[in-house]
Parts: C-alpha cells; sequence; structure tokens
C-alpha cells in the first residue's frame, strides 16, 4: 500500500467511530435539554423537593416531545385528566390539547362507562352523561351518574359506537370531594388556592405555618415528576396564599396549566416539618383576569347560583336600572337552564359573565374568588343573592333638605358607592334586610317577586355588603355577609331610611321547597341536617324534611310593606301595557 493511501485512511474516521460519536451528540443534547428546563423552572427557589417518590433521568426527559408521541397527541386529541367523587354525581375533568374543543363541546353523543376493574371489560355498562361544559380555559367538565352495584367510580368516556383513547394513557385517579385542592388563581406575586378538607374554622385567621404551596407539570403523582415549593402567607377557611416561585414572578406565562397542590404539616418533628400532599385537581389557568378591559367599572356585583335561571332575569334588570354595570355569576352546577338566560342577558347589555364553579358548597370560597376576578374591573363589588333586592325609601320633607340625601330613582345605587369612592377609609358599605314572607300567596307572582310579596318580619334580619376589592384583607375572608378588611379600613352601615334589601326569603312553598335539595354556602347547615335547629339560617317552625308546614302563606307576615311594590310599577311598568321589563308579553 503506498503512502498515499494510508494517510488517506488515517484522516477517515471509523463508521463504528461515527455512530459512537452521533449517539453521544444526541445524548448530550437531551441532558443539556433538560438540565436547562430544570434551571429556567427552579430559577431562584432554593427550595427543590420531591415529595415522597424518586425521579429516574429517564421518566423526566419524557418532558421532551418527541415526534411520535406528537403524532399520537394529534389523533387521540383529549384526555380525562381527573375524577371527582361527589355526592350525586361523578365530575371528570377532561382536557382538550388540540383544537378539539369544539368537537367535544357540541358533540353531546358521549357515554359513561363503567367496569367492575381498573379497566373497562366486556362486562362494562354504559349511562348518559348528565352535562357537558367549559371549564377555565383548560379543561372540559363532564358529569356522569354514579356508579350502581358493584361497578367501579372510575368512569371512562366512550362515543356512542367507538372507544376513546387517550394520549399519554388513561388516568385512572378517582378523588373525594372531601379532600381536594379544587380552585388556583393568581394574585400579583402570590397564588391563592382553593381547597376542601383543611377543616379550619369559620370567620377565622388560622396559622399559614402549616401549610405550603406545590407546583408542577403534568399530574406528580402519577408521573412522578419534580416539583418547586413556596410558603404560605395567610390561611383562612378554605383558602390559602402562597408567594409564587421566582422563575414565574418574573414570567407569570409560565404558570398556564401548571398544576398546584398544598403540603400540610400534621405535627412537627424534632428533625422539621413533615408534609403530606393533598390531593389536587388545581391547575392556574388565567394569569391575569382583566384580559383587555381597562376602564374600571364603578359598581359590579357577585352573587352564586344554583337553578335560580327563574329569579335571576328581574334581579339583573332591576338593579342594572339602580346602576349595576357588571355581572359575576358563579354557576354551582344549575341545571335548570341558567347558561342559556345569562347568555340571553348578556346579548340584551346587560354585560352578564356566567362562571362555572362546579364545587357544592362553597360559597364563601366561591366569592373570595370573585372578590379576585373583579379587582381590576371594578371600583366596588356588591354580594348578594338573587332573591334580595335594594330598596330606596321616599324621603319625607324633612330628609329632602339633607344635601347628602340619595333619592330612589335610576342609578341610585351607583351614586350610593360614587359619593364614598373617594374616602380614604371606608371600603364596605352595609345595608340592612328585610326578610318578606309569601304575603298569602299560593303560587309565584307573574309580575316578579318585588311587586308580588308585600307582607315581611318586622325585625330586620342582618345585613349585605358592598365592598372595594383591593381594600379586602390578604386572607379574602368571608362569612358571606361581610368580607374582612385591610388595617386602616373601616365599613359604614346605612341608614335605614337612605337604603334597605328587600329579602325575599320565604316565598311561595312552590319556590321555597326548592331550596331543601341543597344550599350553597360552606359553614351553613342544609336544610335536611339536624343541625341549629334555633338559628337564623334556618325557616323558624320548619323541620327537616320538604313537607309544606300548615298555613305556611300566611307565616312571615308582621308588616306590610308594599313600598318597593309601588316604586317598580310607577317607575319601570311599560304604560301600554302595564308589564315589568323582565316580564314576558
Amino acid at each position: 500500500m503506498d503512502s498515499s493511501e494510508q494517510r488517506r485512511k488515517r484522516k477517515t474516521p471509523s463508521r463504528k467511530l461515527l455512530m459512537f460519536s452521533s449517539v453521544s451528540l444526541r445524548s448530550l443534547f437531551l441532558c443539556l435539554c433538560f438540565f436547562t428546563f430544570l434551571f429556567v423552572f427552579s430559577y431562584g427557589n432554593t427550595n427543590f423537593i420531591t415529595p415522597g417518590f424518586i425521579v429516574s433521568a429517564s421518566s423526566s426527559l419524557s418532558l421532551l416531545s418527541t415526534p411520535s408521541s406528537i403524532k399520537a397527541f394529534q389523533k387521540y386529541q383529549f384526555r380525562i385528566e381527573d375524577r371527582v367523587l361527589f355526592p350525586d354525581h361523578i365530575l371528570l375533568l377532561v382536557s382538550s390539547r388540540v383544537n378539539d374543543g369544539g368537537v367535544i363541546w357540541k358533540n353531546q353523543n358521549l357515554e359513561c362507562v363503567y367496569g367492575r376493574g381498573l379497566v373497562n371489560d366486556s362486562d362494562s355498562v354504559t349511562s348518559n352523561v348528565l352535562s357537558i361544559e367549559e371549564y377555565s380555559g383548560l379543561y372540559f367538565v363532564v358529569r356522569c351518574p354514579l356508579p350502581w352495584g358493584n361497578y367501579s367510580a372510575m368512569v371512562d368516556l366512550v362515543r356512542r359506537g367507538t372507544s376513546l383513547s387517550y394520549y399519554g394513557g388513561r388516568n385512572w385517579t378517582v378523588r373525594s370531594w372531601e379532600n381536594v385542592v379544587y380552585e388556583a388563581a393568581i394574585d400579583g406575586e402570590t397564588v391563592v388556592l382553593f381547597a376542601k378538607g383543611l377543616n379550619l374554622r369559620p370567620n377565622r385567621e388560622s396559622d399559614s405555618n402549616q401549610f405550603s404551596c406545590h407546583f408542577g407539570l403534568g399530574n406528580w403523582e402519577r408521573d412522578g415528576r419534580f416539583v418547586l415549593t413556596t410558603k404560605a402567607i395567610t390561611a383562612a377557611q378554605e383558602v390559602v396564599r402562597c408567594l409564587l416561585p421566582r422563575s414565574i414572578r418574573r414570567s407569570p406565562e409560565k404558570a398556564q396549566g401548571v398544576r398546584v397542590t398544598l403540603g400540610v404539616t400534621p405535627h412537627v418533628r424534632a428533625r422539621g416539618r413533615e408534609f403530606q400532599l393533598m390531593p389536587s385537581v388545581a391547575k392556574i389557568s388565567d394569569s391575569k383576569f382583566m384580559g383587555e378591559n381597562k376602564r374600571k367599572y364603578e359598581l359590579c356585583a357577585c352573587t352564586m347560583v344554583w337553578n335560580q335561571a327563574s329569579a335571576i332575569r328581574e334581579w339583573i334588570i332591576y338593579h342594572a336600572w339602580l346602576g349595576v354595570e357588571r355581572w359575576f355569576i358563579y354557576d354551582n352546577n344549575s341545571d335548570d337552564g341558567i347558561k342559556e338566560t345569562t347568555e340571553e342577558l348578556d346579548l340584551e347589555g346587560y354585560n352578564v359573565s356566567r362562571h362555572l364553579w362546579p364545587w357544592i358548597k362553597t360559597q364563601e370560597a366561591g366569592f373570595s374568588h370573585c372578590a379576585l376576578r373583579a379587582k381590576d374591573e371594578c371600583n366596588w363589588v356588591s354580594f348578594m343573592d338573587v332573591d334580595e333586592f335594594f330598596y330606596f325609601p321616599f324621603p319625607t320633607n324633612q330628609q329632602r333638605r339633607n344635601r347628602n340625601m340619595v333619592f330612589p330613582g335610576q342609578n341610585s345605587l351607583r351614586l350610593v358607592v360614587a359619593n364614598f369612592s373617594s374616602s380614604t377609609s371606608i371600603a364596605e358599605i352595609r345595608t340592612t334586610c328585610h326578610s318578606f314572607g309569601p304575603s298569602g300567596l299560593n303560587s309565584p307572582p307573574l309580575q316578579g317577586v318585588t311587586a308580588g310579596y308585600t307582607c315581611r318580619l318586622q325585625s330586620p334580619e342582618r345585613h349585605k355588603s358592598i365592598v372595594r376589592p383591593d381594600a379586602l384583607d390578604p386572607t379574602l375572608l368571608t362569612v358571606v355577609h361581610h368580607f374582612h378588611l385591610k388595617k386602616g379600613y373601616k365599613y359604614l352601615n346605612l341608614p335605614q331610611s337612605i337604603a334597605v334589601i328587600n329579602h325575599y326569603k320565604y316565598q311561595v312553598w312552590e319556590t321555597f321547597r326548592a331550596k331543601f335539595f341543597r344550599r350553597v354556602a360552606t359553614y351553613v347547615a342544609d336544610w335536611q341536617d339536624n343541625q341549629n335547629e334555633g338559628s337564623r339560617d334556618r325557616a323558624p317552625g320548619l323541620g327537616t324534611e320538604a313537607i309544606e308546614p300548615p298555613n305556611w302563606r300566611l307565616r312571615f307576615c308582621e308588616v306590610w310593606d308594599t313600598g318597593l311594590r309601588d316604586f317598580v310599577l310607577a317607575n319601570m311598568a311599560d304604560p301600554s301595557n302595564g308589564l315589568l321589563p323582565w316580564q314576558r308579553s
């Protein structure tokens, strides 16, 4: 072999060496990608933990999508992320990762599948879904009936005639509603978590040192991925506030889709705190509630409803006439067409948004969530129920001489709160409630509650509040009737001569009976529970069964009060036919 041929072979690398170099470079590239991800996500946060499991490099590398997984991803399109077992149904959180939202949302041709084990077999049975709704921009909520017999609560979904498959495998977790982190929302440099099962006492702040927040991608209980942790800074009732990891504070867009849960310290040992992670279905959805709206409304209103479609139209139209500009309706699993009713009102120009809130018995937490949502949009927010109506009594001659007197009429409620917008200390306006009874009626009044019910109890019961959401205490502590305020702020009681709330609490039996199924407040006993029978939260003389008491139509009638009825008929009725704005012609 000549010298030139030997030199050529020395310069040409062997085939085996080329293969080895290629593999090494690819492995090095994947490792660099993985550690870059960990560095970016954990930047500035030294408390980086693994909650009771070991994560291998190979499982962590699954964070990097491969071409084959992308192909499967586009094929199957959505998957069951979580199941939550409620007393009367199973809630499935279904994610839609590809633009398939319109398909599952519009296609009602889904069935719930129940098997006897972890996987559905030939012994499975099916049932129609109860409902399908879009939820929080991340999920669809699919409700299924409870299983019967010895079938499993690990419900699957199928389209009639075809089986659904899910990207990344199926999640067979079933969570108990009594112990779960169910919502998460960003507020500035903090995240607010809403959780069932904390067992914190009502109307009281708790020790936040027993909690921490944990952040991660995917489902770390199933996938075994690292998480970040930060400390809690406030805790009260069902709400815990934690600091955000510094990486998310620097780039809030990183929070989208991050799963978050609570670490609870059951006790303290000599070695330090021992954390137990609560089950979680919560992902951070909107890092900014306000969106493109830059103008703040002077007065908004928030309520939580369950099957109140027949009442909400009158409530919104009447209070919009008094000056409410924006509505937040938290729907607690209604099935009476309230979605269509609120959409219709919004199309009519009443600026109504319905927020699906599928978590039962969480009114206080829902109001705290609404306060966060409204903070960037509203100067003042009224928190009340759809059977409560503001009323401004007609002033006497002496009251007319008072320049600060608010006269009843259009936008009068907005004028009241606007008078306090420039105040540096008033952050809550409280209004006394009068409870009305059936007023001798046997059926719902055709003109609505404001014109139909005219007899009430003499003594007022409690109050409801209008608050400045930016002045609320960081705990967001509320007892439904009012919030706790930041230090330096105070509340004002409106004199009854200026305004009261007509609370149509005890309506005709046909309407009142619906309350027996359940109530939305967390710390208020249901009618069927033998608790607090002497409390003002319960109807006096009413038992624990939905049986009409004798002479119900004549009860709770001590004072005839036709003030609001006369005002509504005089100011809001159509002069041509006498119909009120909420009545159908």
